[in-house]
């Protein structure tokens, strides 16, 4: 089937490229011309693990293009994908549709002949009525379907999650929509992925549920983890022990600095506002992001006890910036209000991330950006693990105290042992579990 996939950012680029390798032919569109030239070069404008390579397959086997102009794109398709941005908007936290709105509109001036017209887009609930509204007051005549596929994506295993999904779904009552979605996600039947038809609103609503649900998730164990350490537990014993019973379940149990990135803290308030326009409260929803955004600038204060008492004229290590690993993905992410406070408190801040660093420029000017964790170590008064690459699960501990002005190490991830920090005589410090003073 031909598809026309409108943006290219992190859902566009990957679901274009899948697409493509289930053998459709795509053609991706954004109006960035710079962005373009750079796909066209073969360059990726984010970083996702194996998307480089799926791209350069799939543009060399000719199912895969890019271009600025729409027109002919949609006029070809059978399906025209919306997976533009829609941040927060400034001062009230509602999702910013106007780029969803813009691409309507040049969609329905470009549509020939019957085609389905899908937000891929995370929207709040209505959206889709009115993008078809839209359109057809754009273009009387079009033959058009508006139907809403909300993506479930997760940054650092984005393909696997596209190809391997726990479930499709398919926001529309209209049978021909669902034929040609069902024709587009046909690859996918050999997986045996779930293909769950609704209605457009509750697919709208569905995307917006899940992300506020695996938020509570990471925030209840966050509190967990708070109590955890003033009665003397382990939270990690306490997580398993809880996500072993089906009912929980053990994912997004992990105790740490807070959640970020694009969708949870964007998808939650963006909900709590829907749910404000509806005269309807969502009192746990809410709870959840002050909780989280409290959270984050409370971790400098760790890092205060850590040292003991004061940071002033005292140099931190911050290893891992992105919000999470694998990706270099900045937007929310846990270290910004985390390092802001500690540049705050008096600190010197010292900076290493495996793929982040450019993007960290951007948000954190006022830091000291090194290449390689050991030299980021090297004088410091106390080491910060805010992400969890690979890179830091295995350092050498020997070696890090040796270049360290102190052995002080606060592991906000909860990577390495208390037992084996004492060991190597550190003071340590983790998130719901027991401190180590060191030797």
């Amino acid at each position: 089937m031909r598809i026309a996939m409108i943006g290219t950012g992190y859902v566009g680029l990957v679901s274009g490229a899948c697409f493509a390798d289930f053998g459709h032919q795509v053609t991706c569109v954004d109006k960035d011309a710079g962005k373009i030239a750079a796909l066209h070069r073969g360059e990726i404008p984010i970083f996702e693990p194996g998307l480089d390579a799926l791209v350069e397959s799939n543009v060399k086997a000719k199912r895969l293009d890019f271009t600025t102009d729409l027109k002919a794109p949609v006029a070809e398709a059978d399906a025209v994908f919306i997976a533009v941005g829609t941040p927060s908007r400034r001062g009230d936290g509602h999702a910013d549709l106007t780029y969803v709105y813009a691409a309507a509109r040049e969609i329905a001036a470009a549509l020939k002949g019957f085609t389905v017209v899908v937000t891929k887009s995370t929207v709040p609930v209505g959206t889709g009525d009115e993008v078809e509204r839209i359109i057809r007051e754009t273009n009387p005549a079009a033959d058009v379907v508006v139907a809403s596929n909300p993506e479930f994506l997760r940054e650092g295993a984005a393909i696997r999650d596209f190809k391997w999904p726990d479930r499709i779904v398919v926001g529309t009552s209209d049978e021909r929509g669902r034929k040609v979605l069902g024709d587009i996600y046909r690859p996918l039947s050999l997986n045996q992925a779930p293909m769950m038809y609704t209605a457009r609103r509750t697919a709208e609503l569905i995307k917006y549920a899940a992300n506020a649900f695996l938020a509570t998730k990471i925030t209840f164990i966050n509190e967990v983890a708070d109590l955890a350490e003033k009665v003397g537990a382990d939270v990690q014993e306490v997580a398993r022990g809880i996500g072993l019973d089906n009912r929980i379940g053990s994912k997004f149990l992990h105790a740490g600095p807070g959640f970020g990135g694009s969708c949870f803290p964007k998808d939650t308030r963006a909900l709590i506002k829907i749910a404000q326009d509806h005269d309807t409260q969502l009192r746990i929803v809410e709870a959840v992001m002050n909780v989280n955004d409290n959270r984050k600038r409370a971790m400098a204060r760790k890092v205060v006890s850590a040292v003991g008492g004061s940071l002033r004229g005292k140099t931190v290590a911050v290893l891992g910036l992105t919000f999470k690993p694998e990706t270099d993905d900045m937007r929310d992410a846990p270290s910004i209000p985390l390092v802001t406070g500690l540049l705050d408190m008096g600190a010197k801040v010292r900076a290493h991330d495996p793929v982040g660093i450019e993007q960290a420029r951007k948000e954190l000017p006022d830091v000291e950006y090194c290449d390689d964790p050991y030299e980021c170590a090297k004088g410091a008064d106390a080491i910060v693990l805010v992400t969890e690459w690979v890179q830091y699960r295995a350092m050498d501990l020997g070696r890090l105290k040796e270049v360290m002005a102190r052995p002080v190490l606060v592991d906000l991830r909860n990577v390495y042992r208390p037992d084996e920090m004492a060991e190597h005589g550190f003071v340590y410090e983790s998130v719901g579990r027991p401190n180590v003073k060191g030797a």
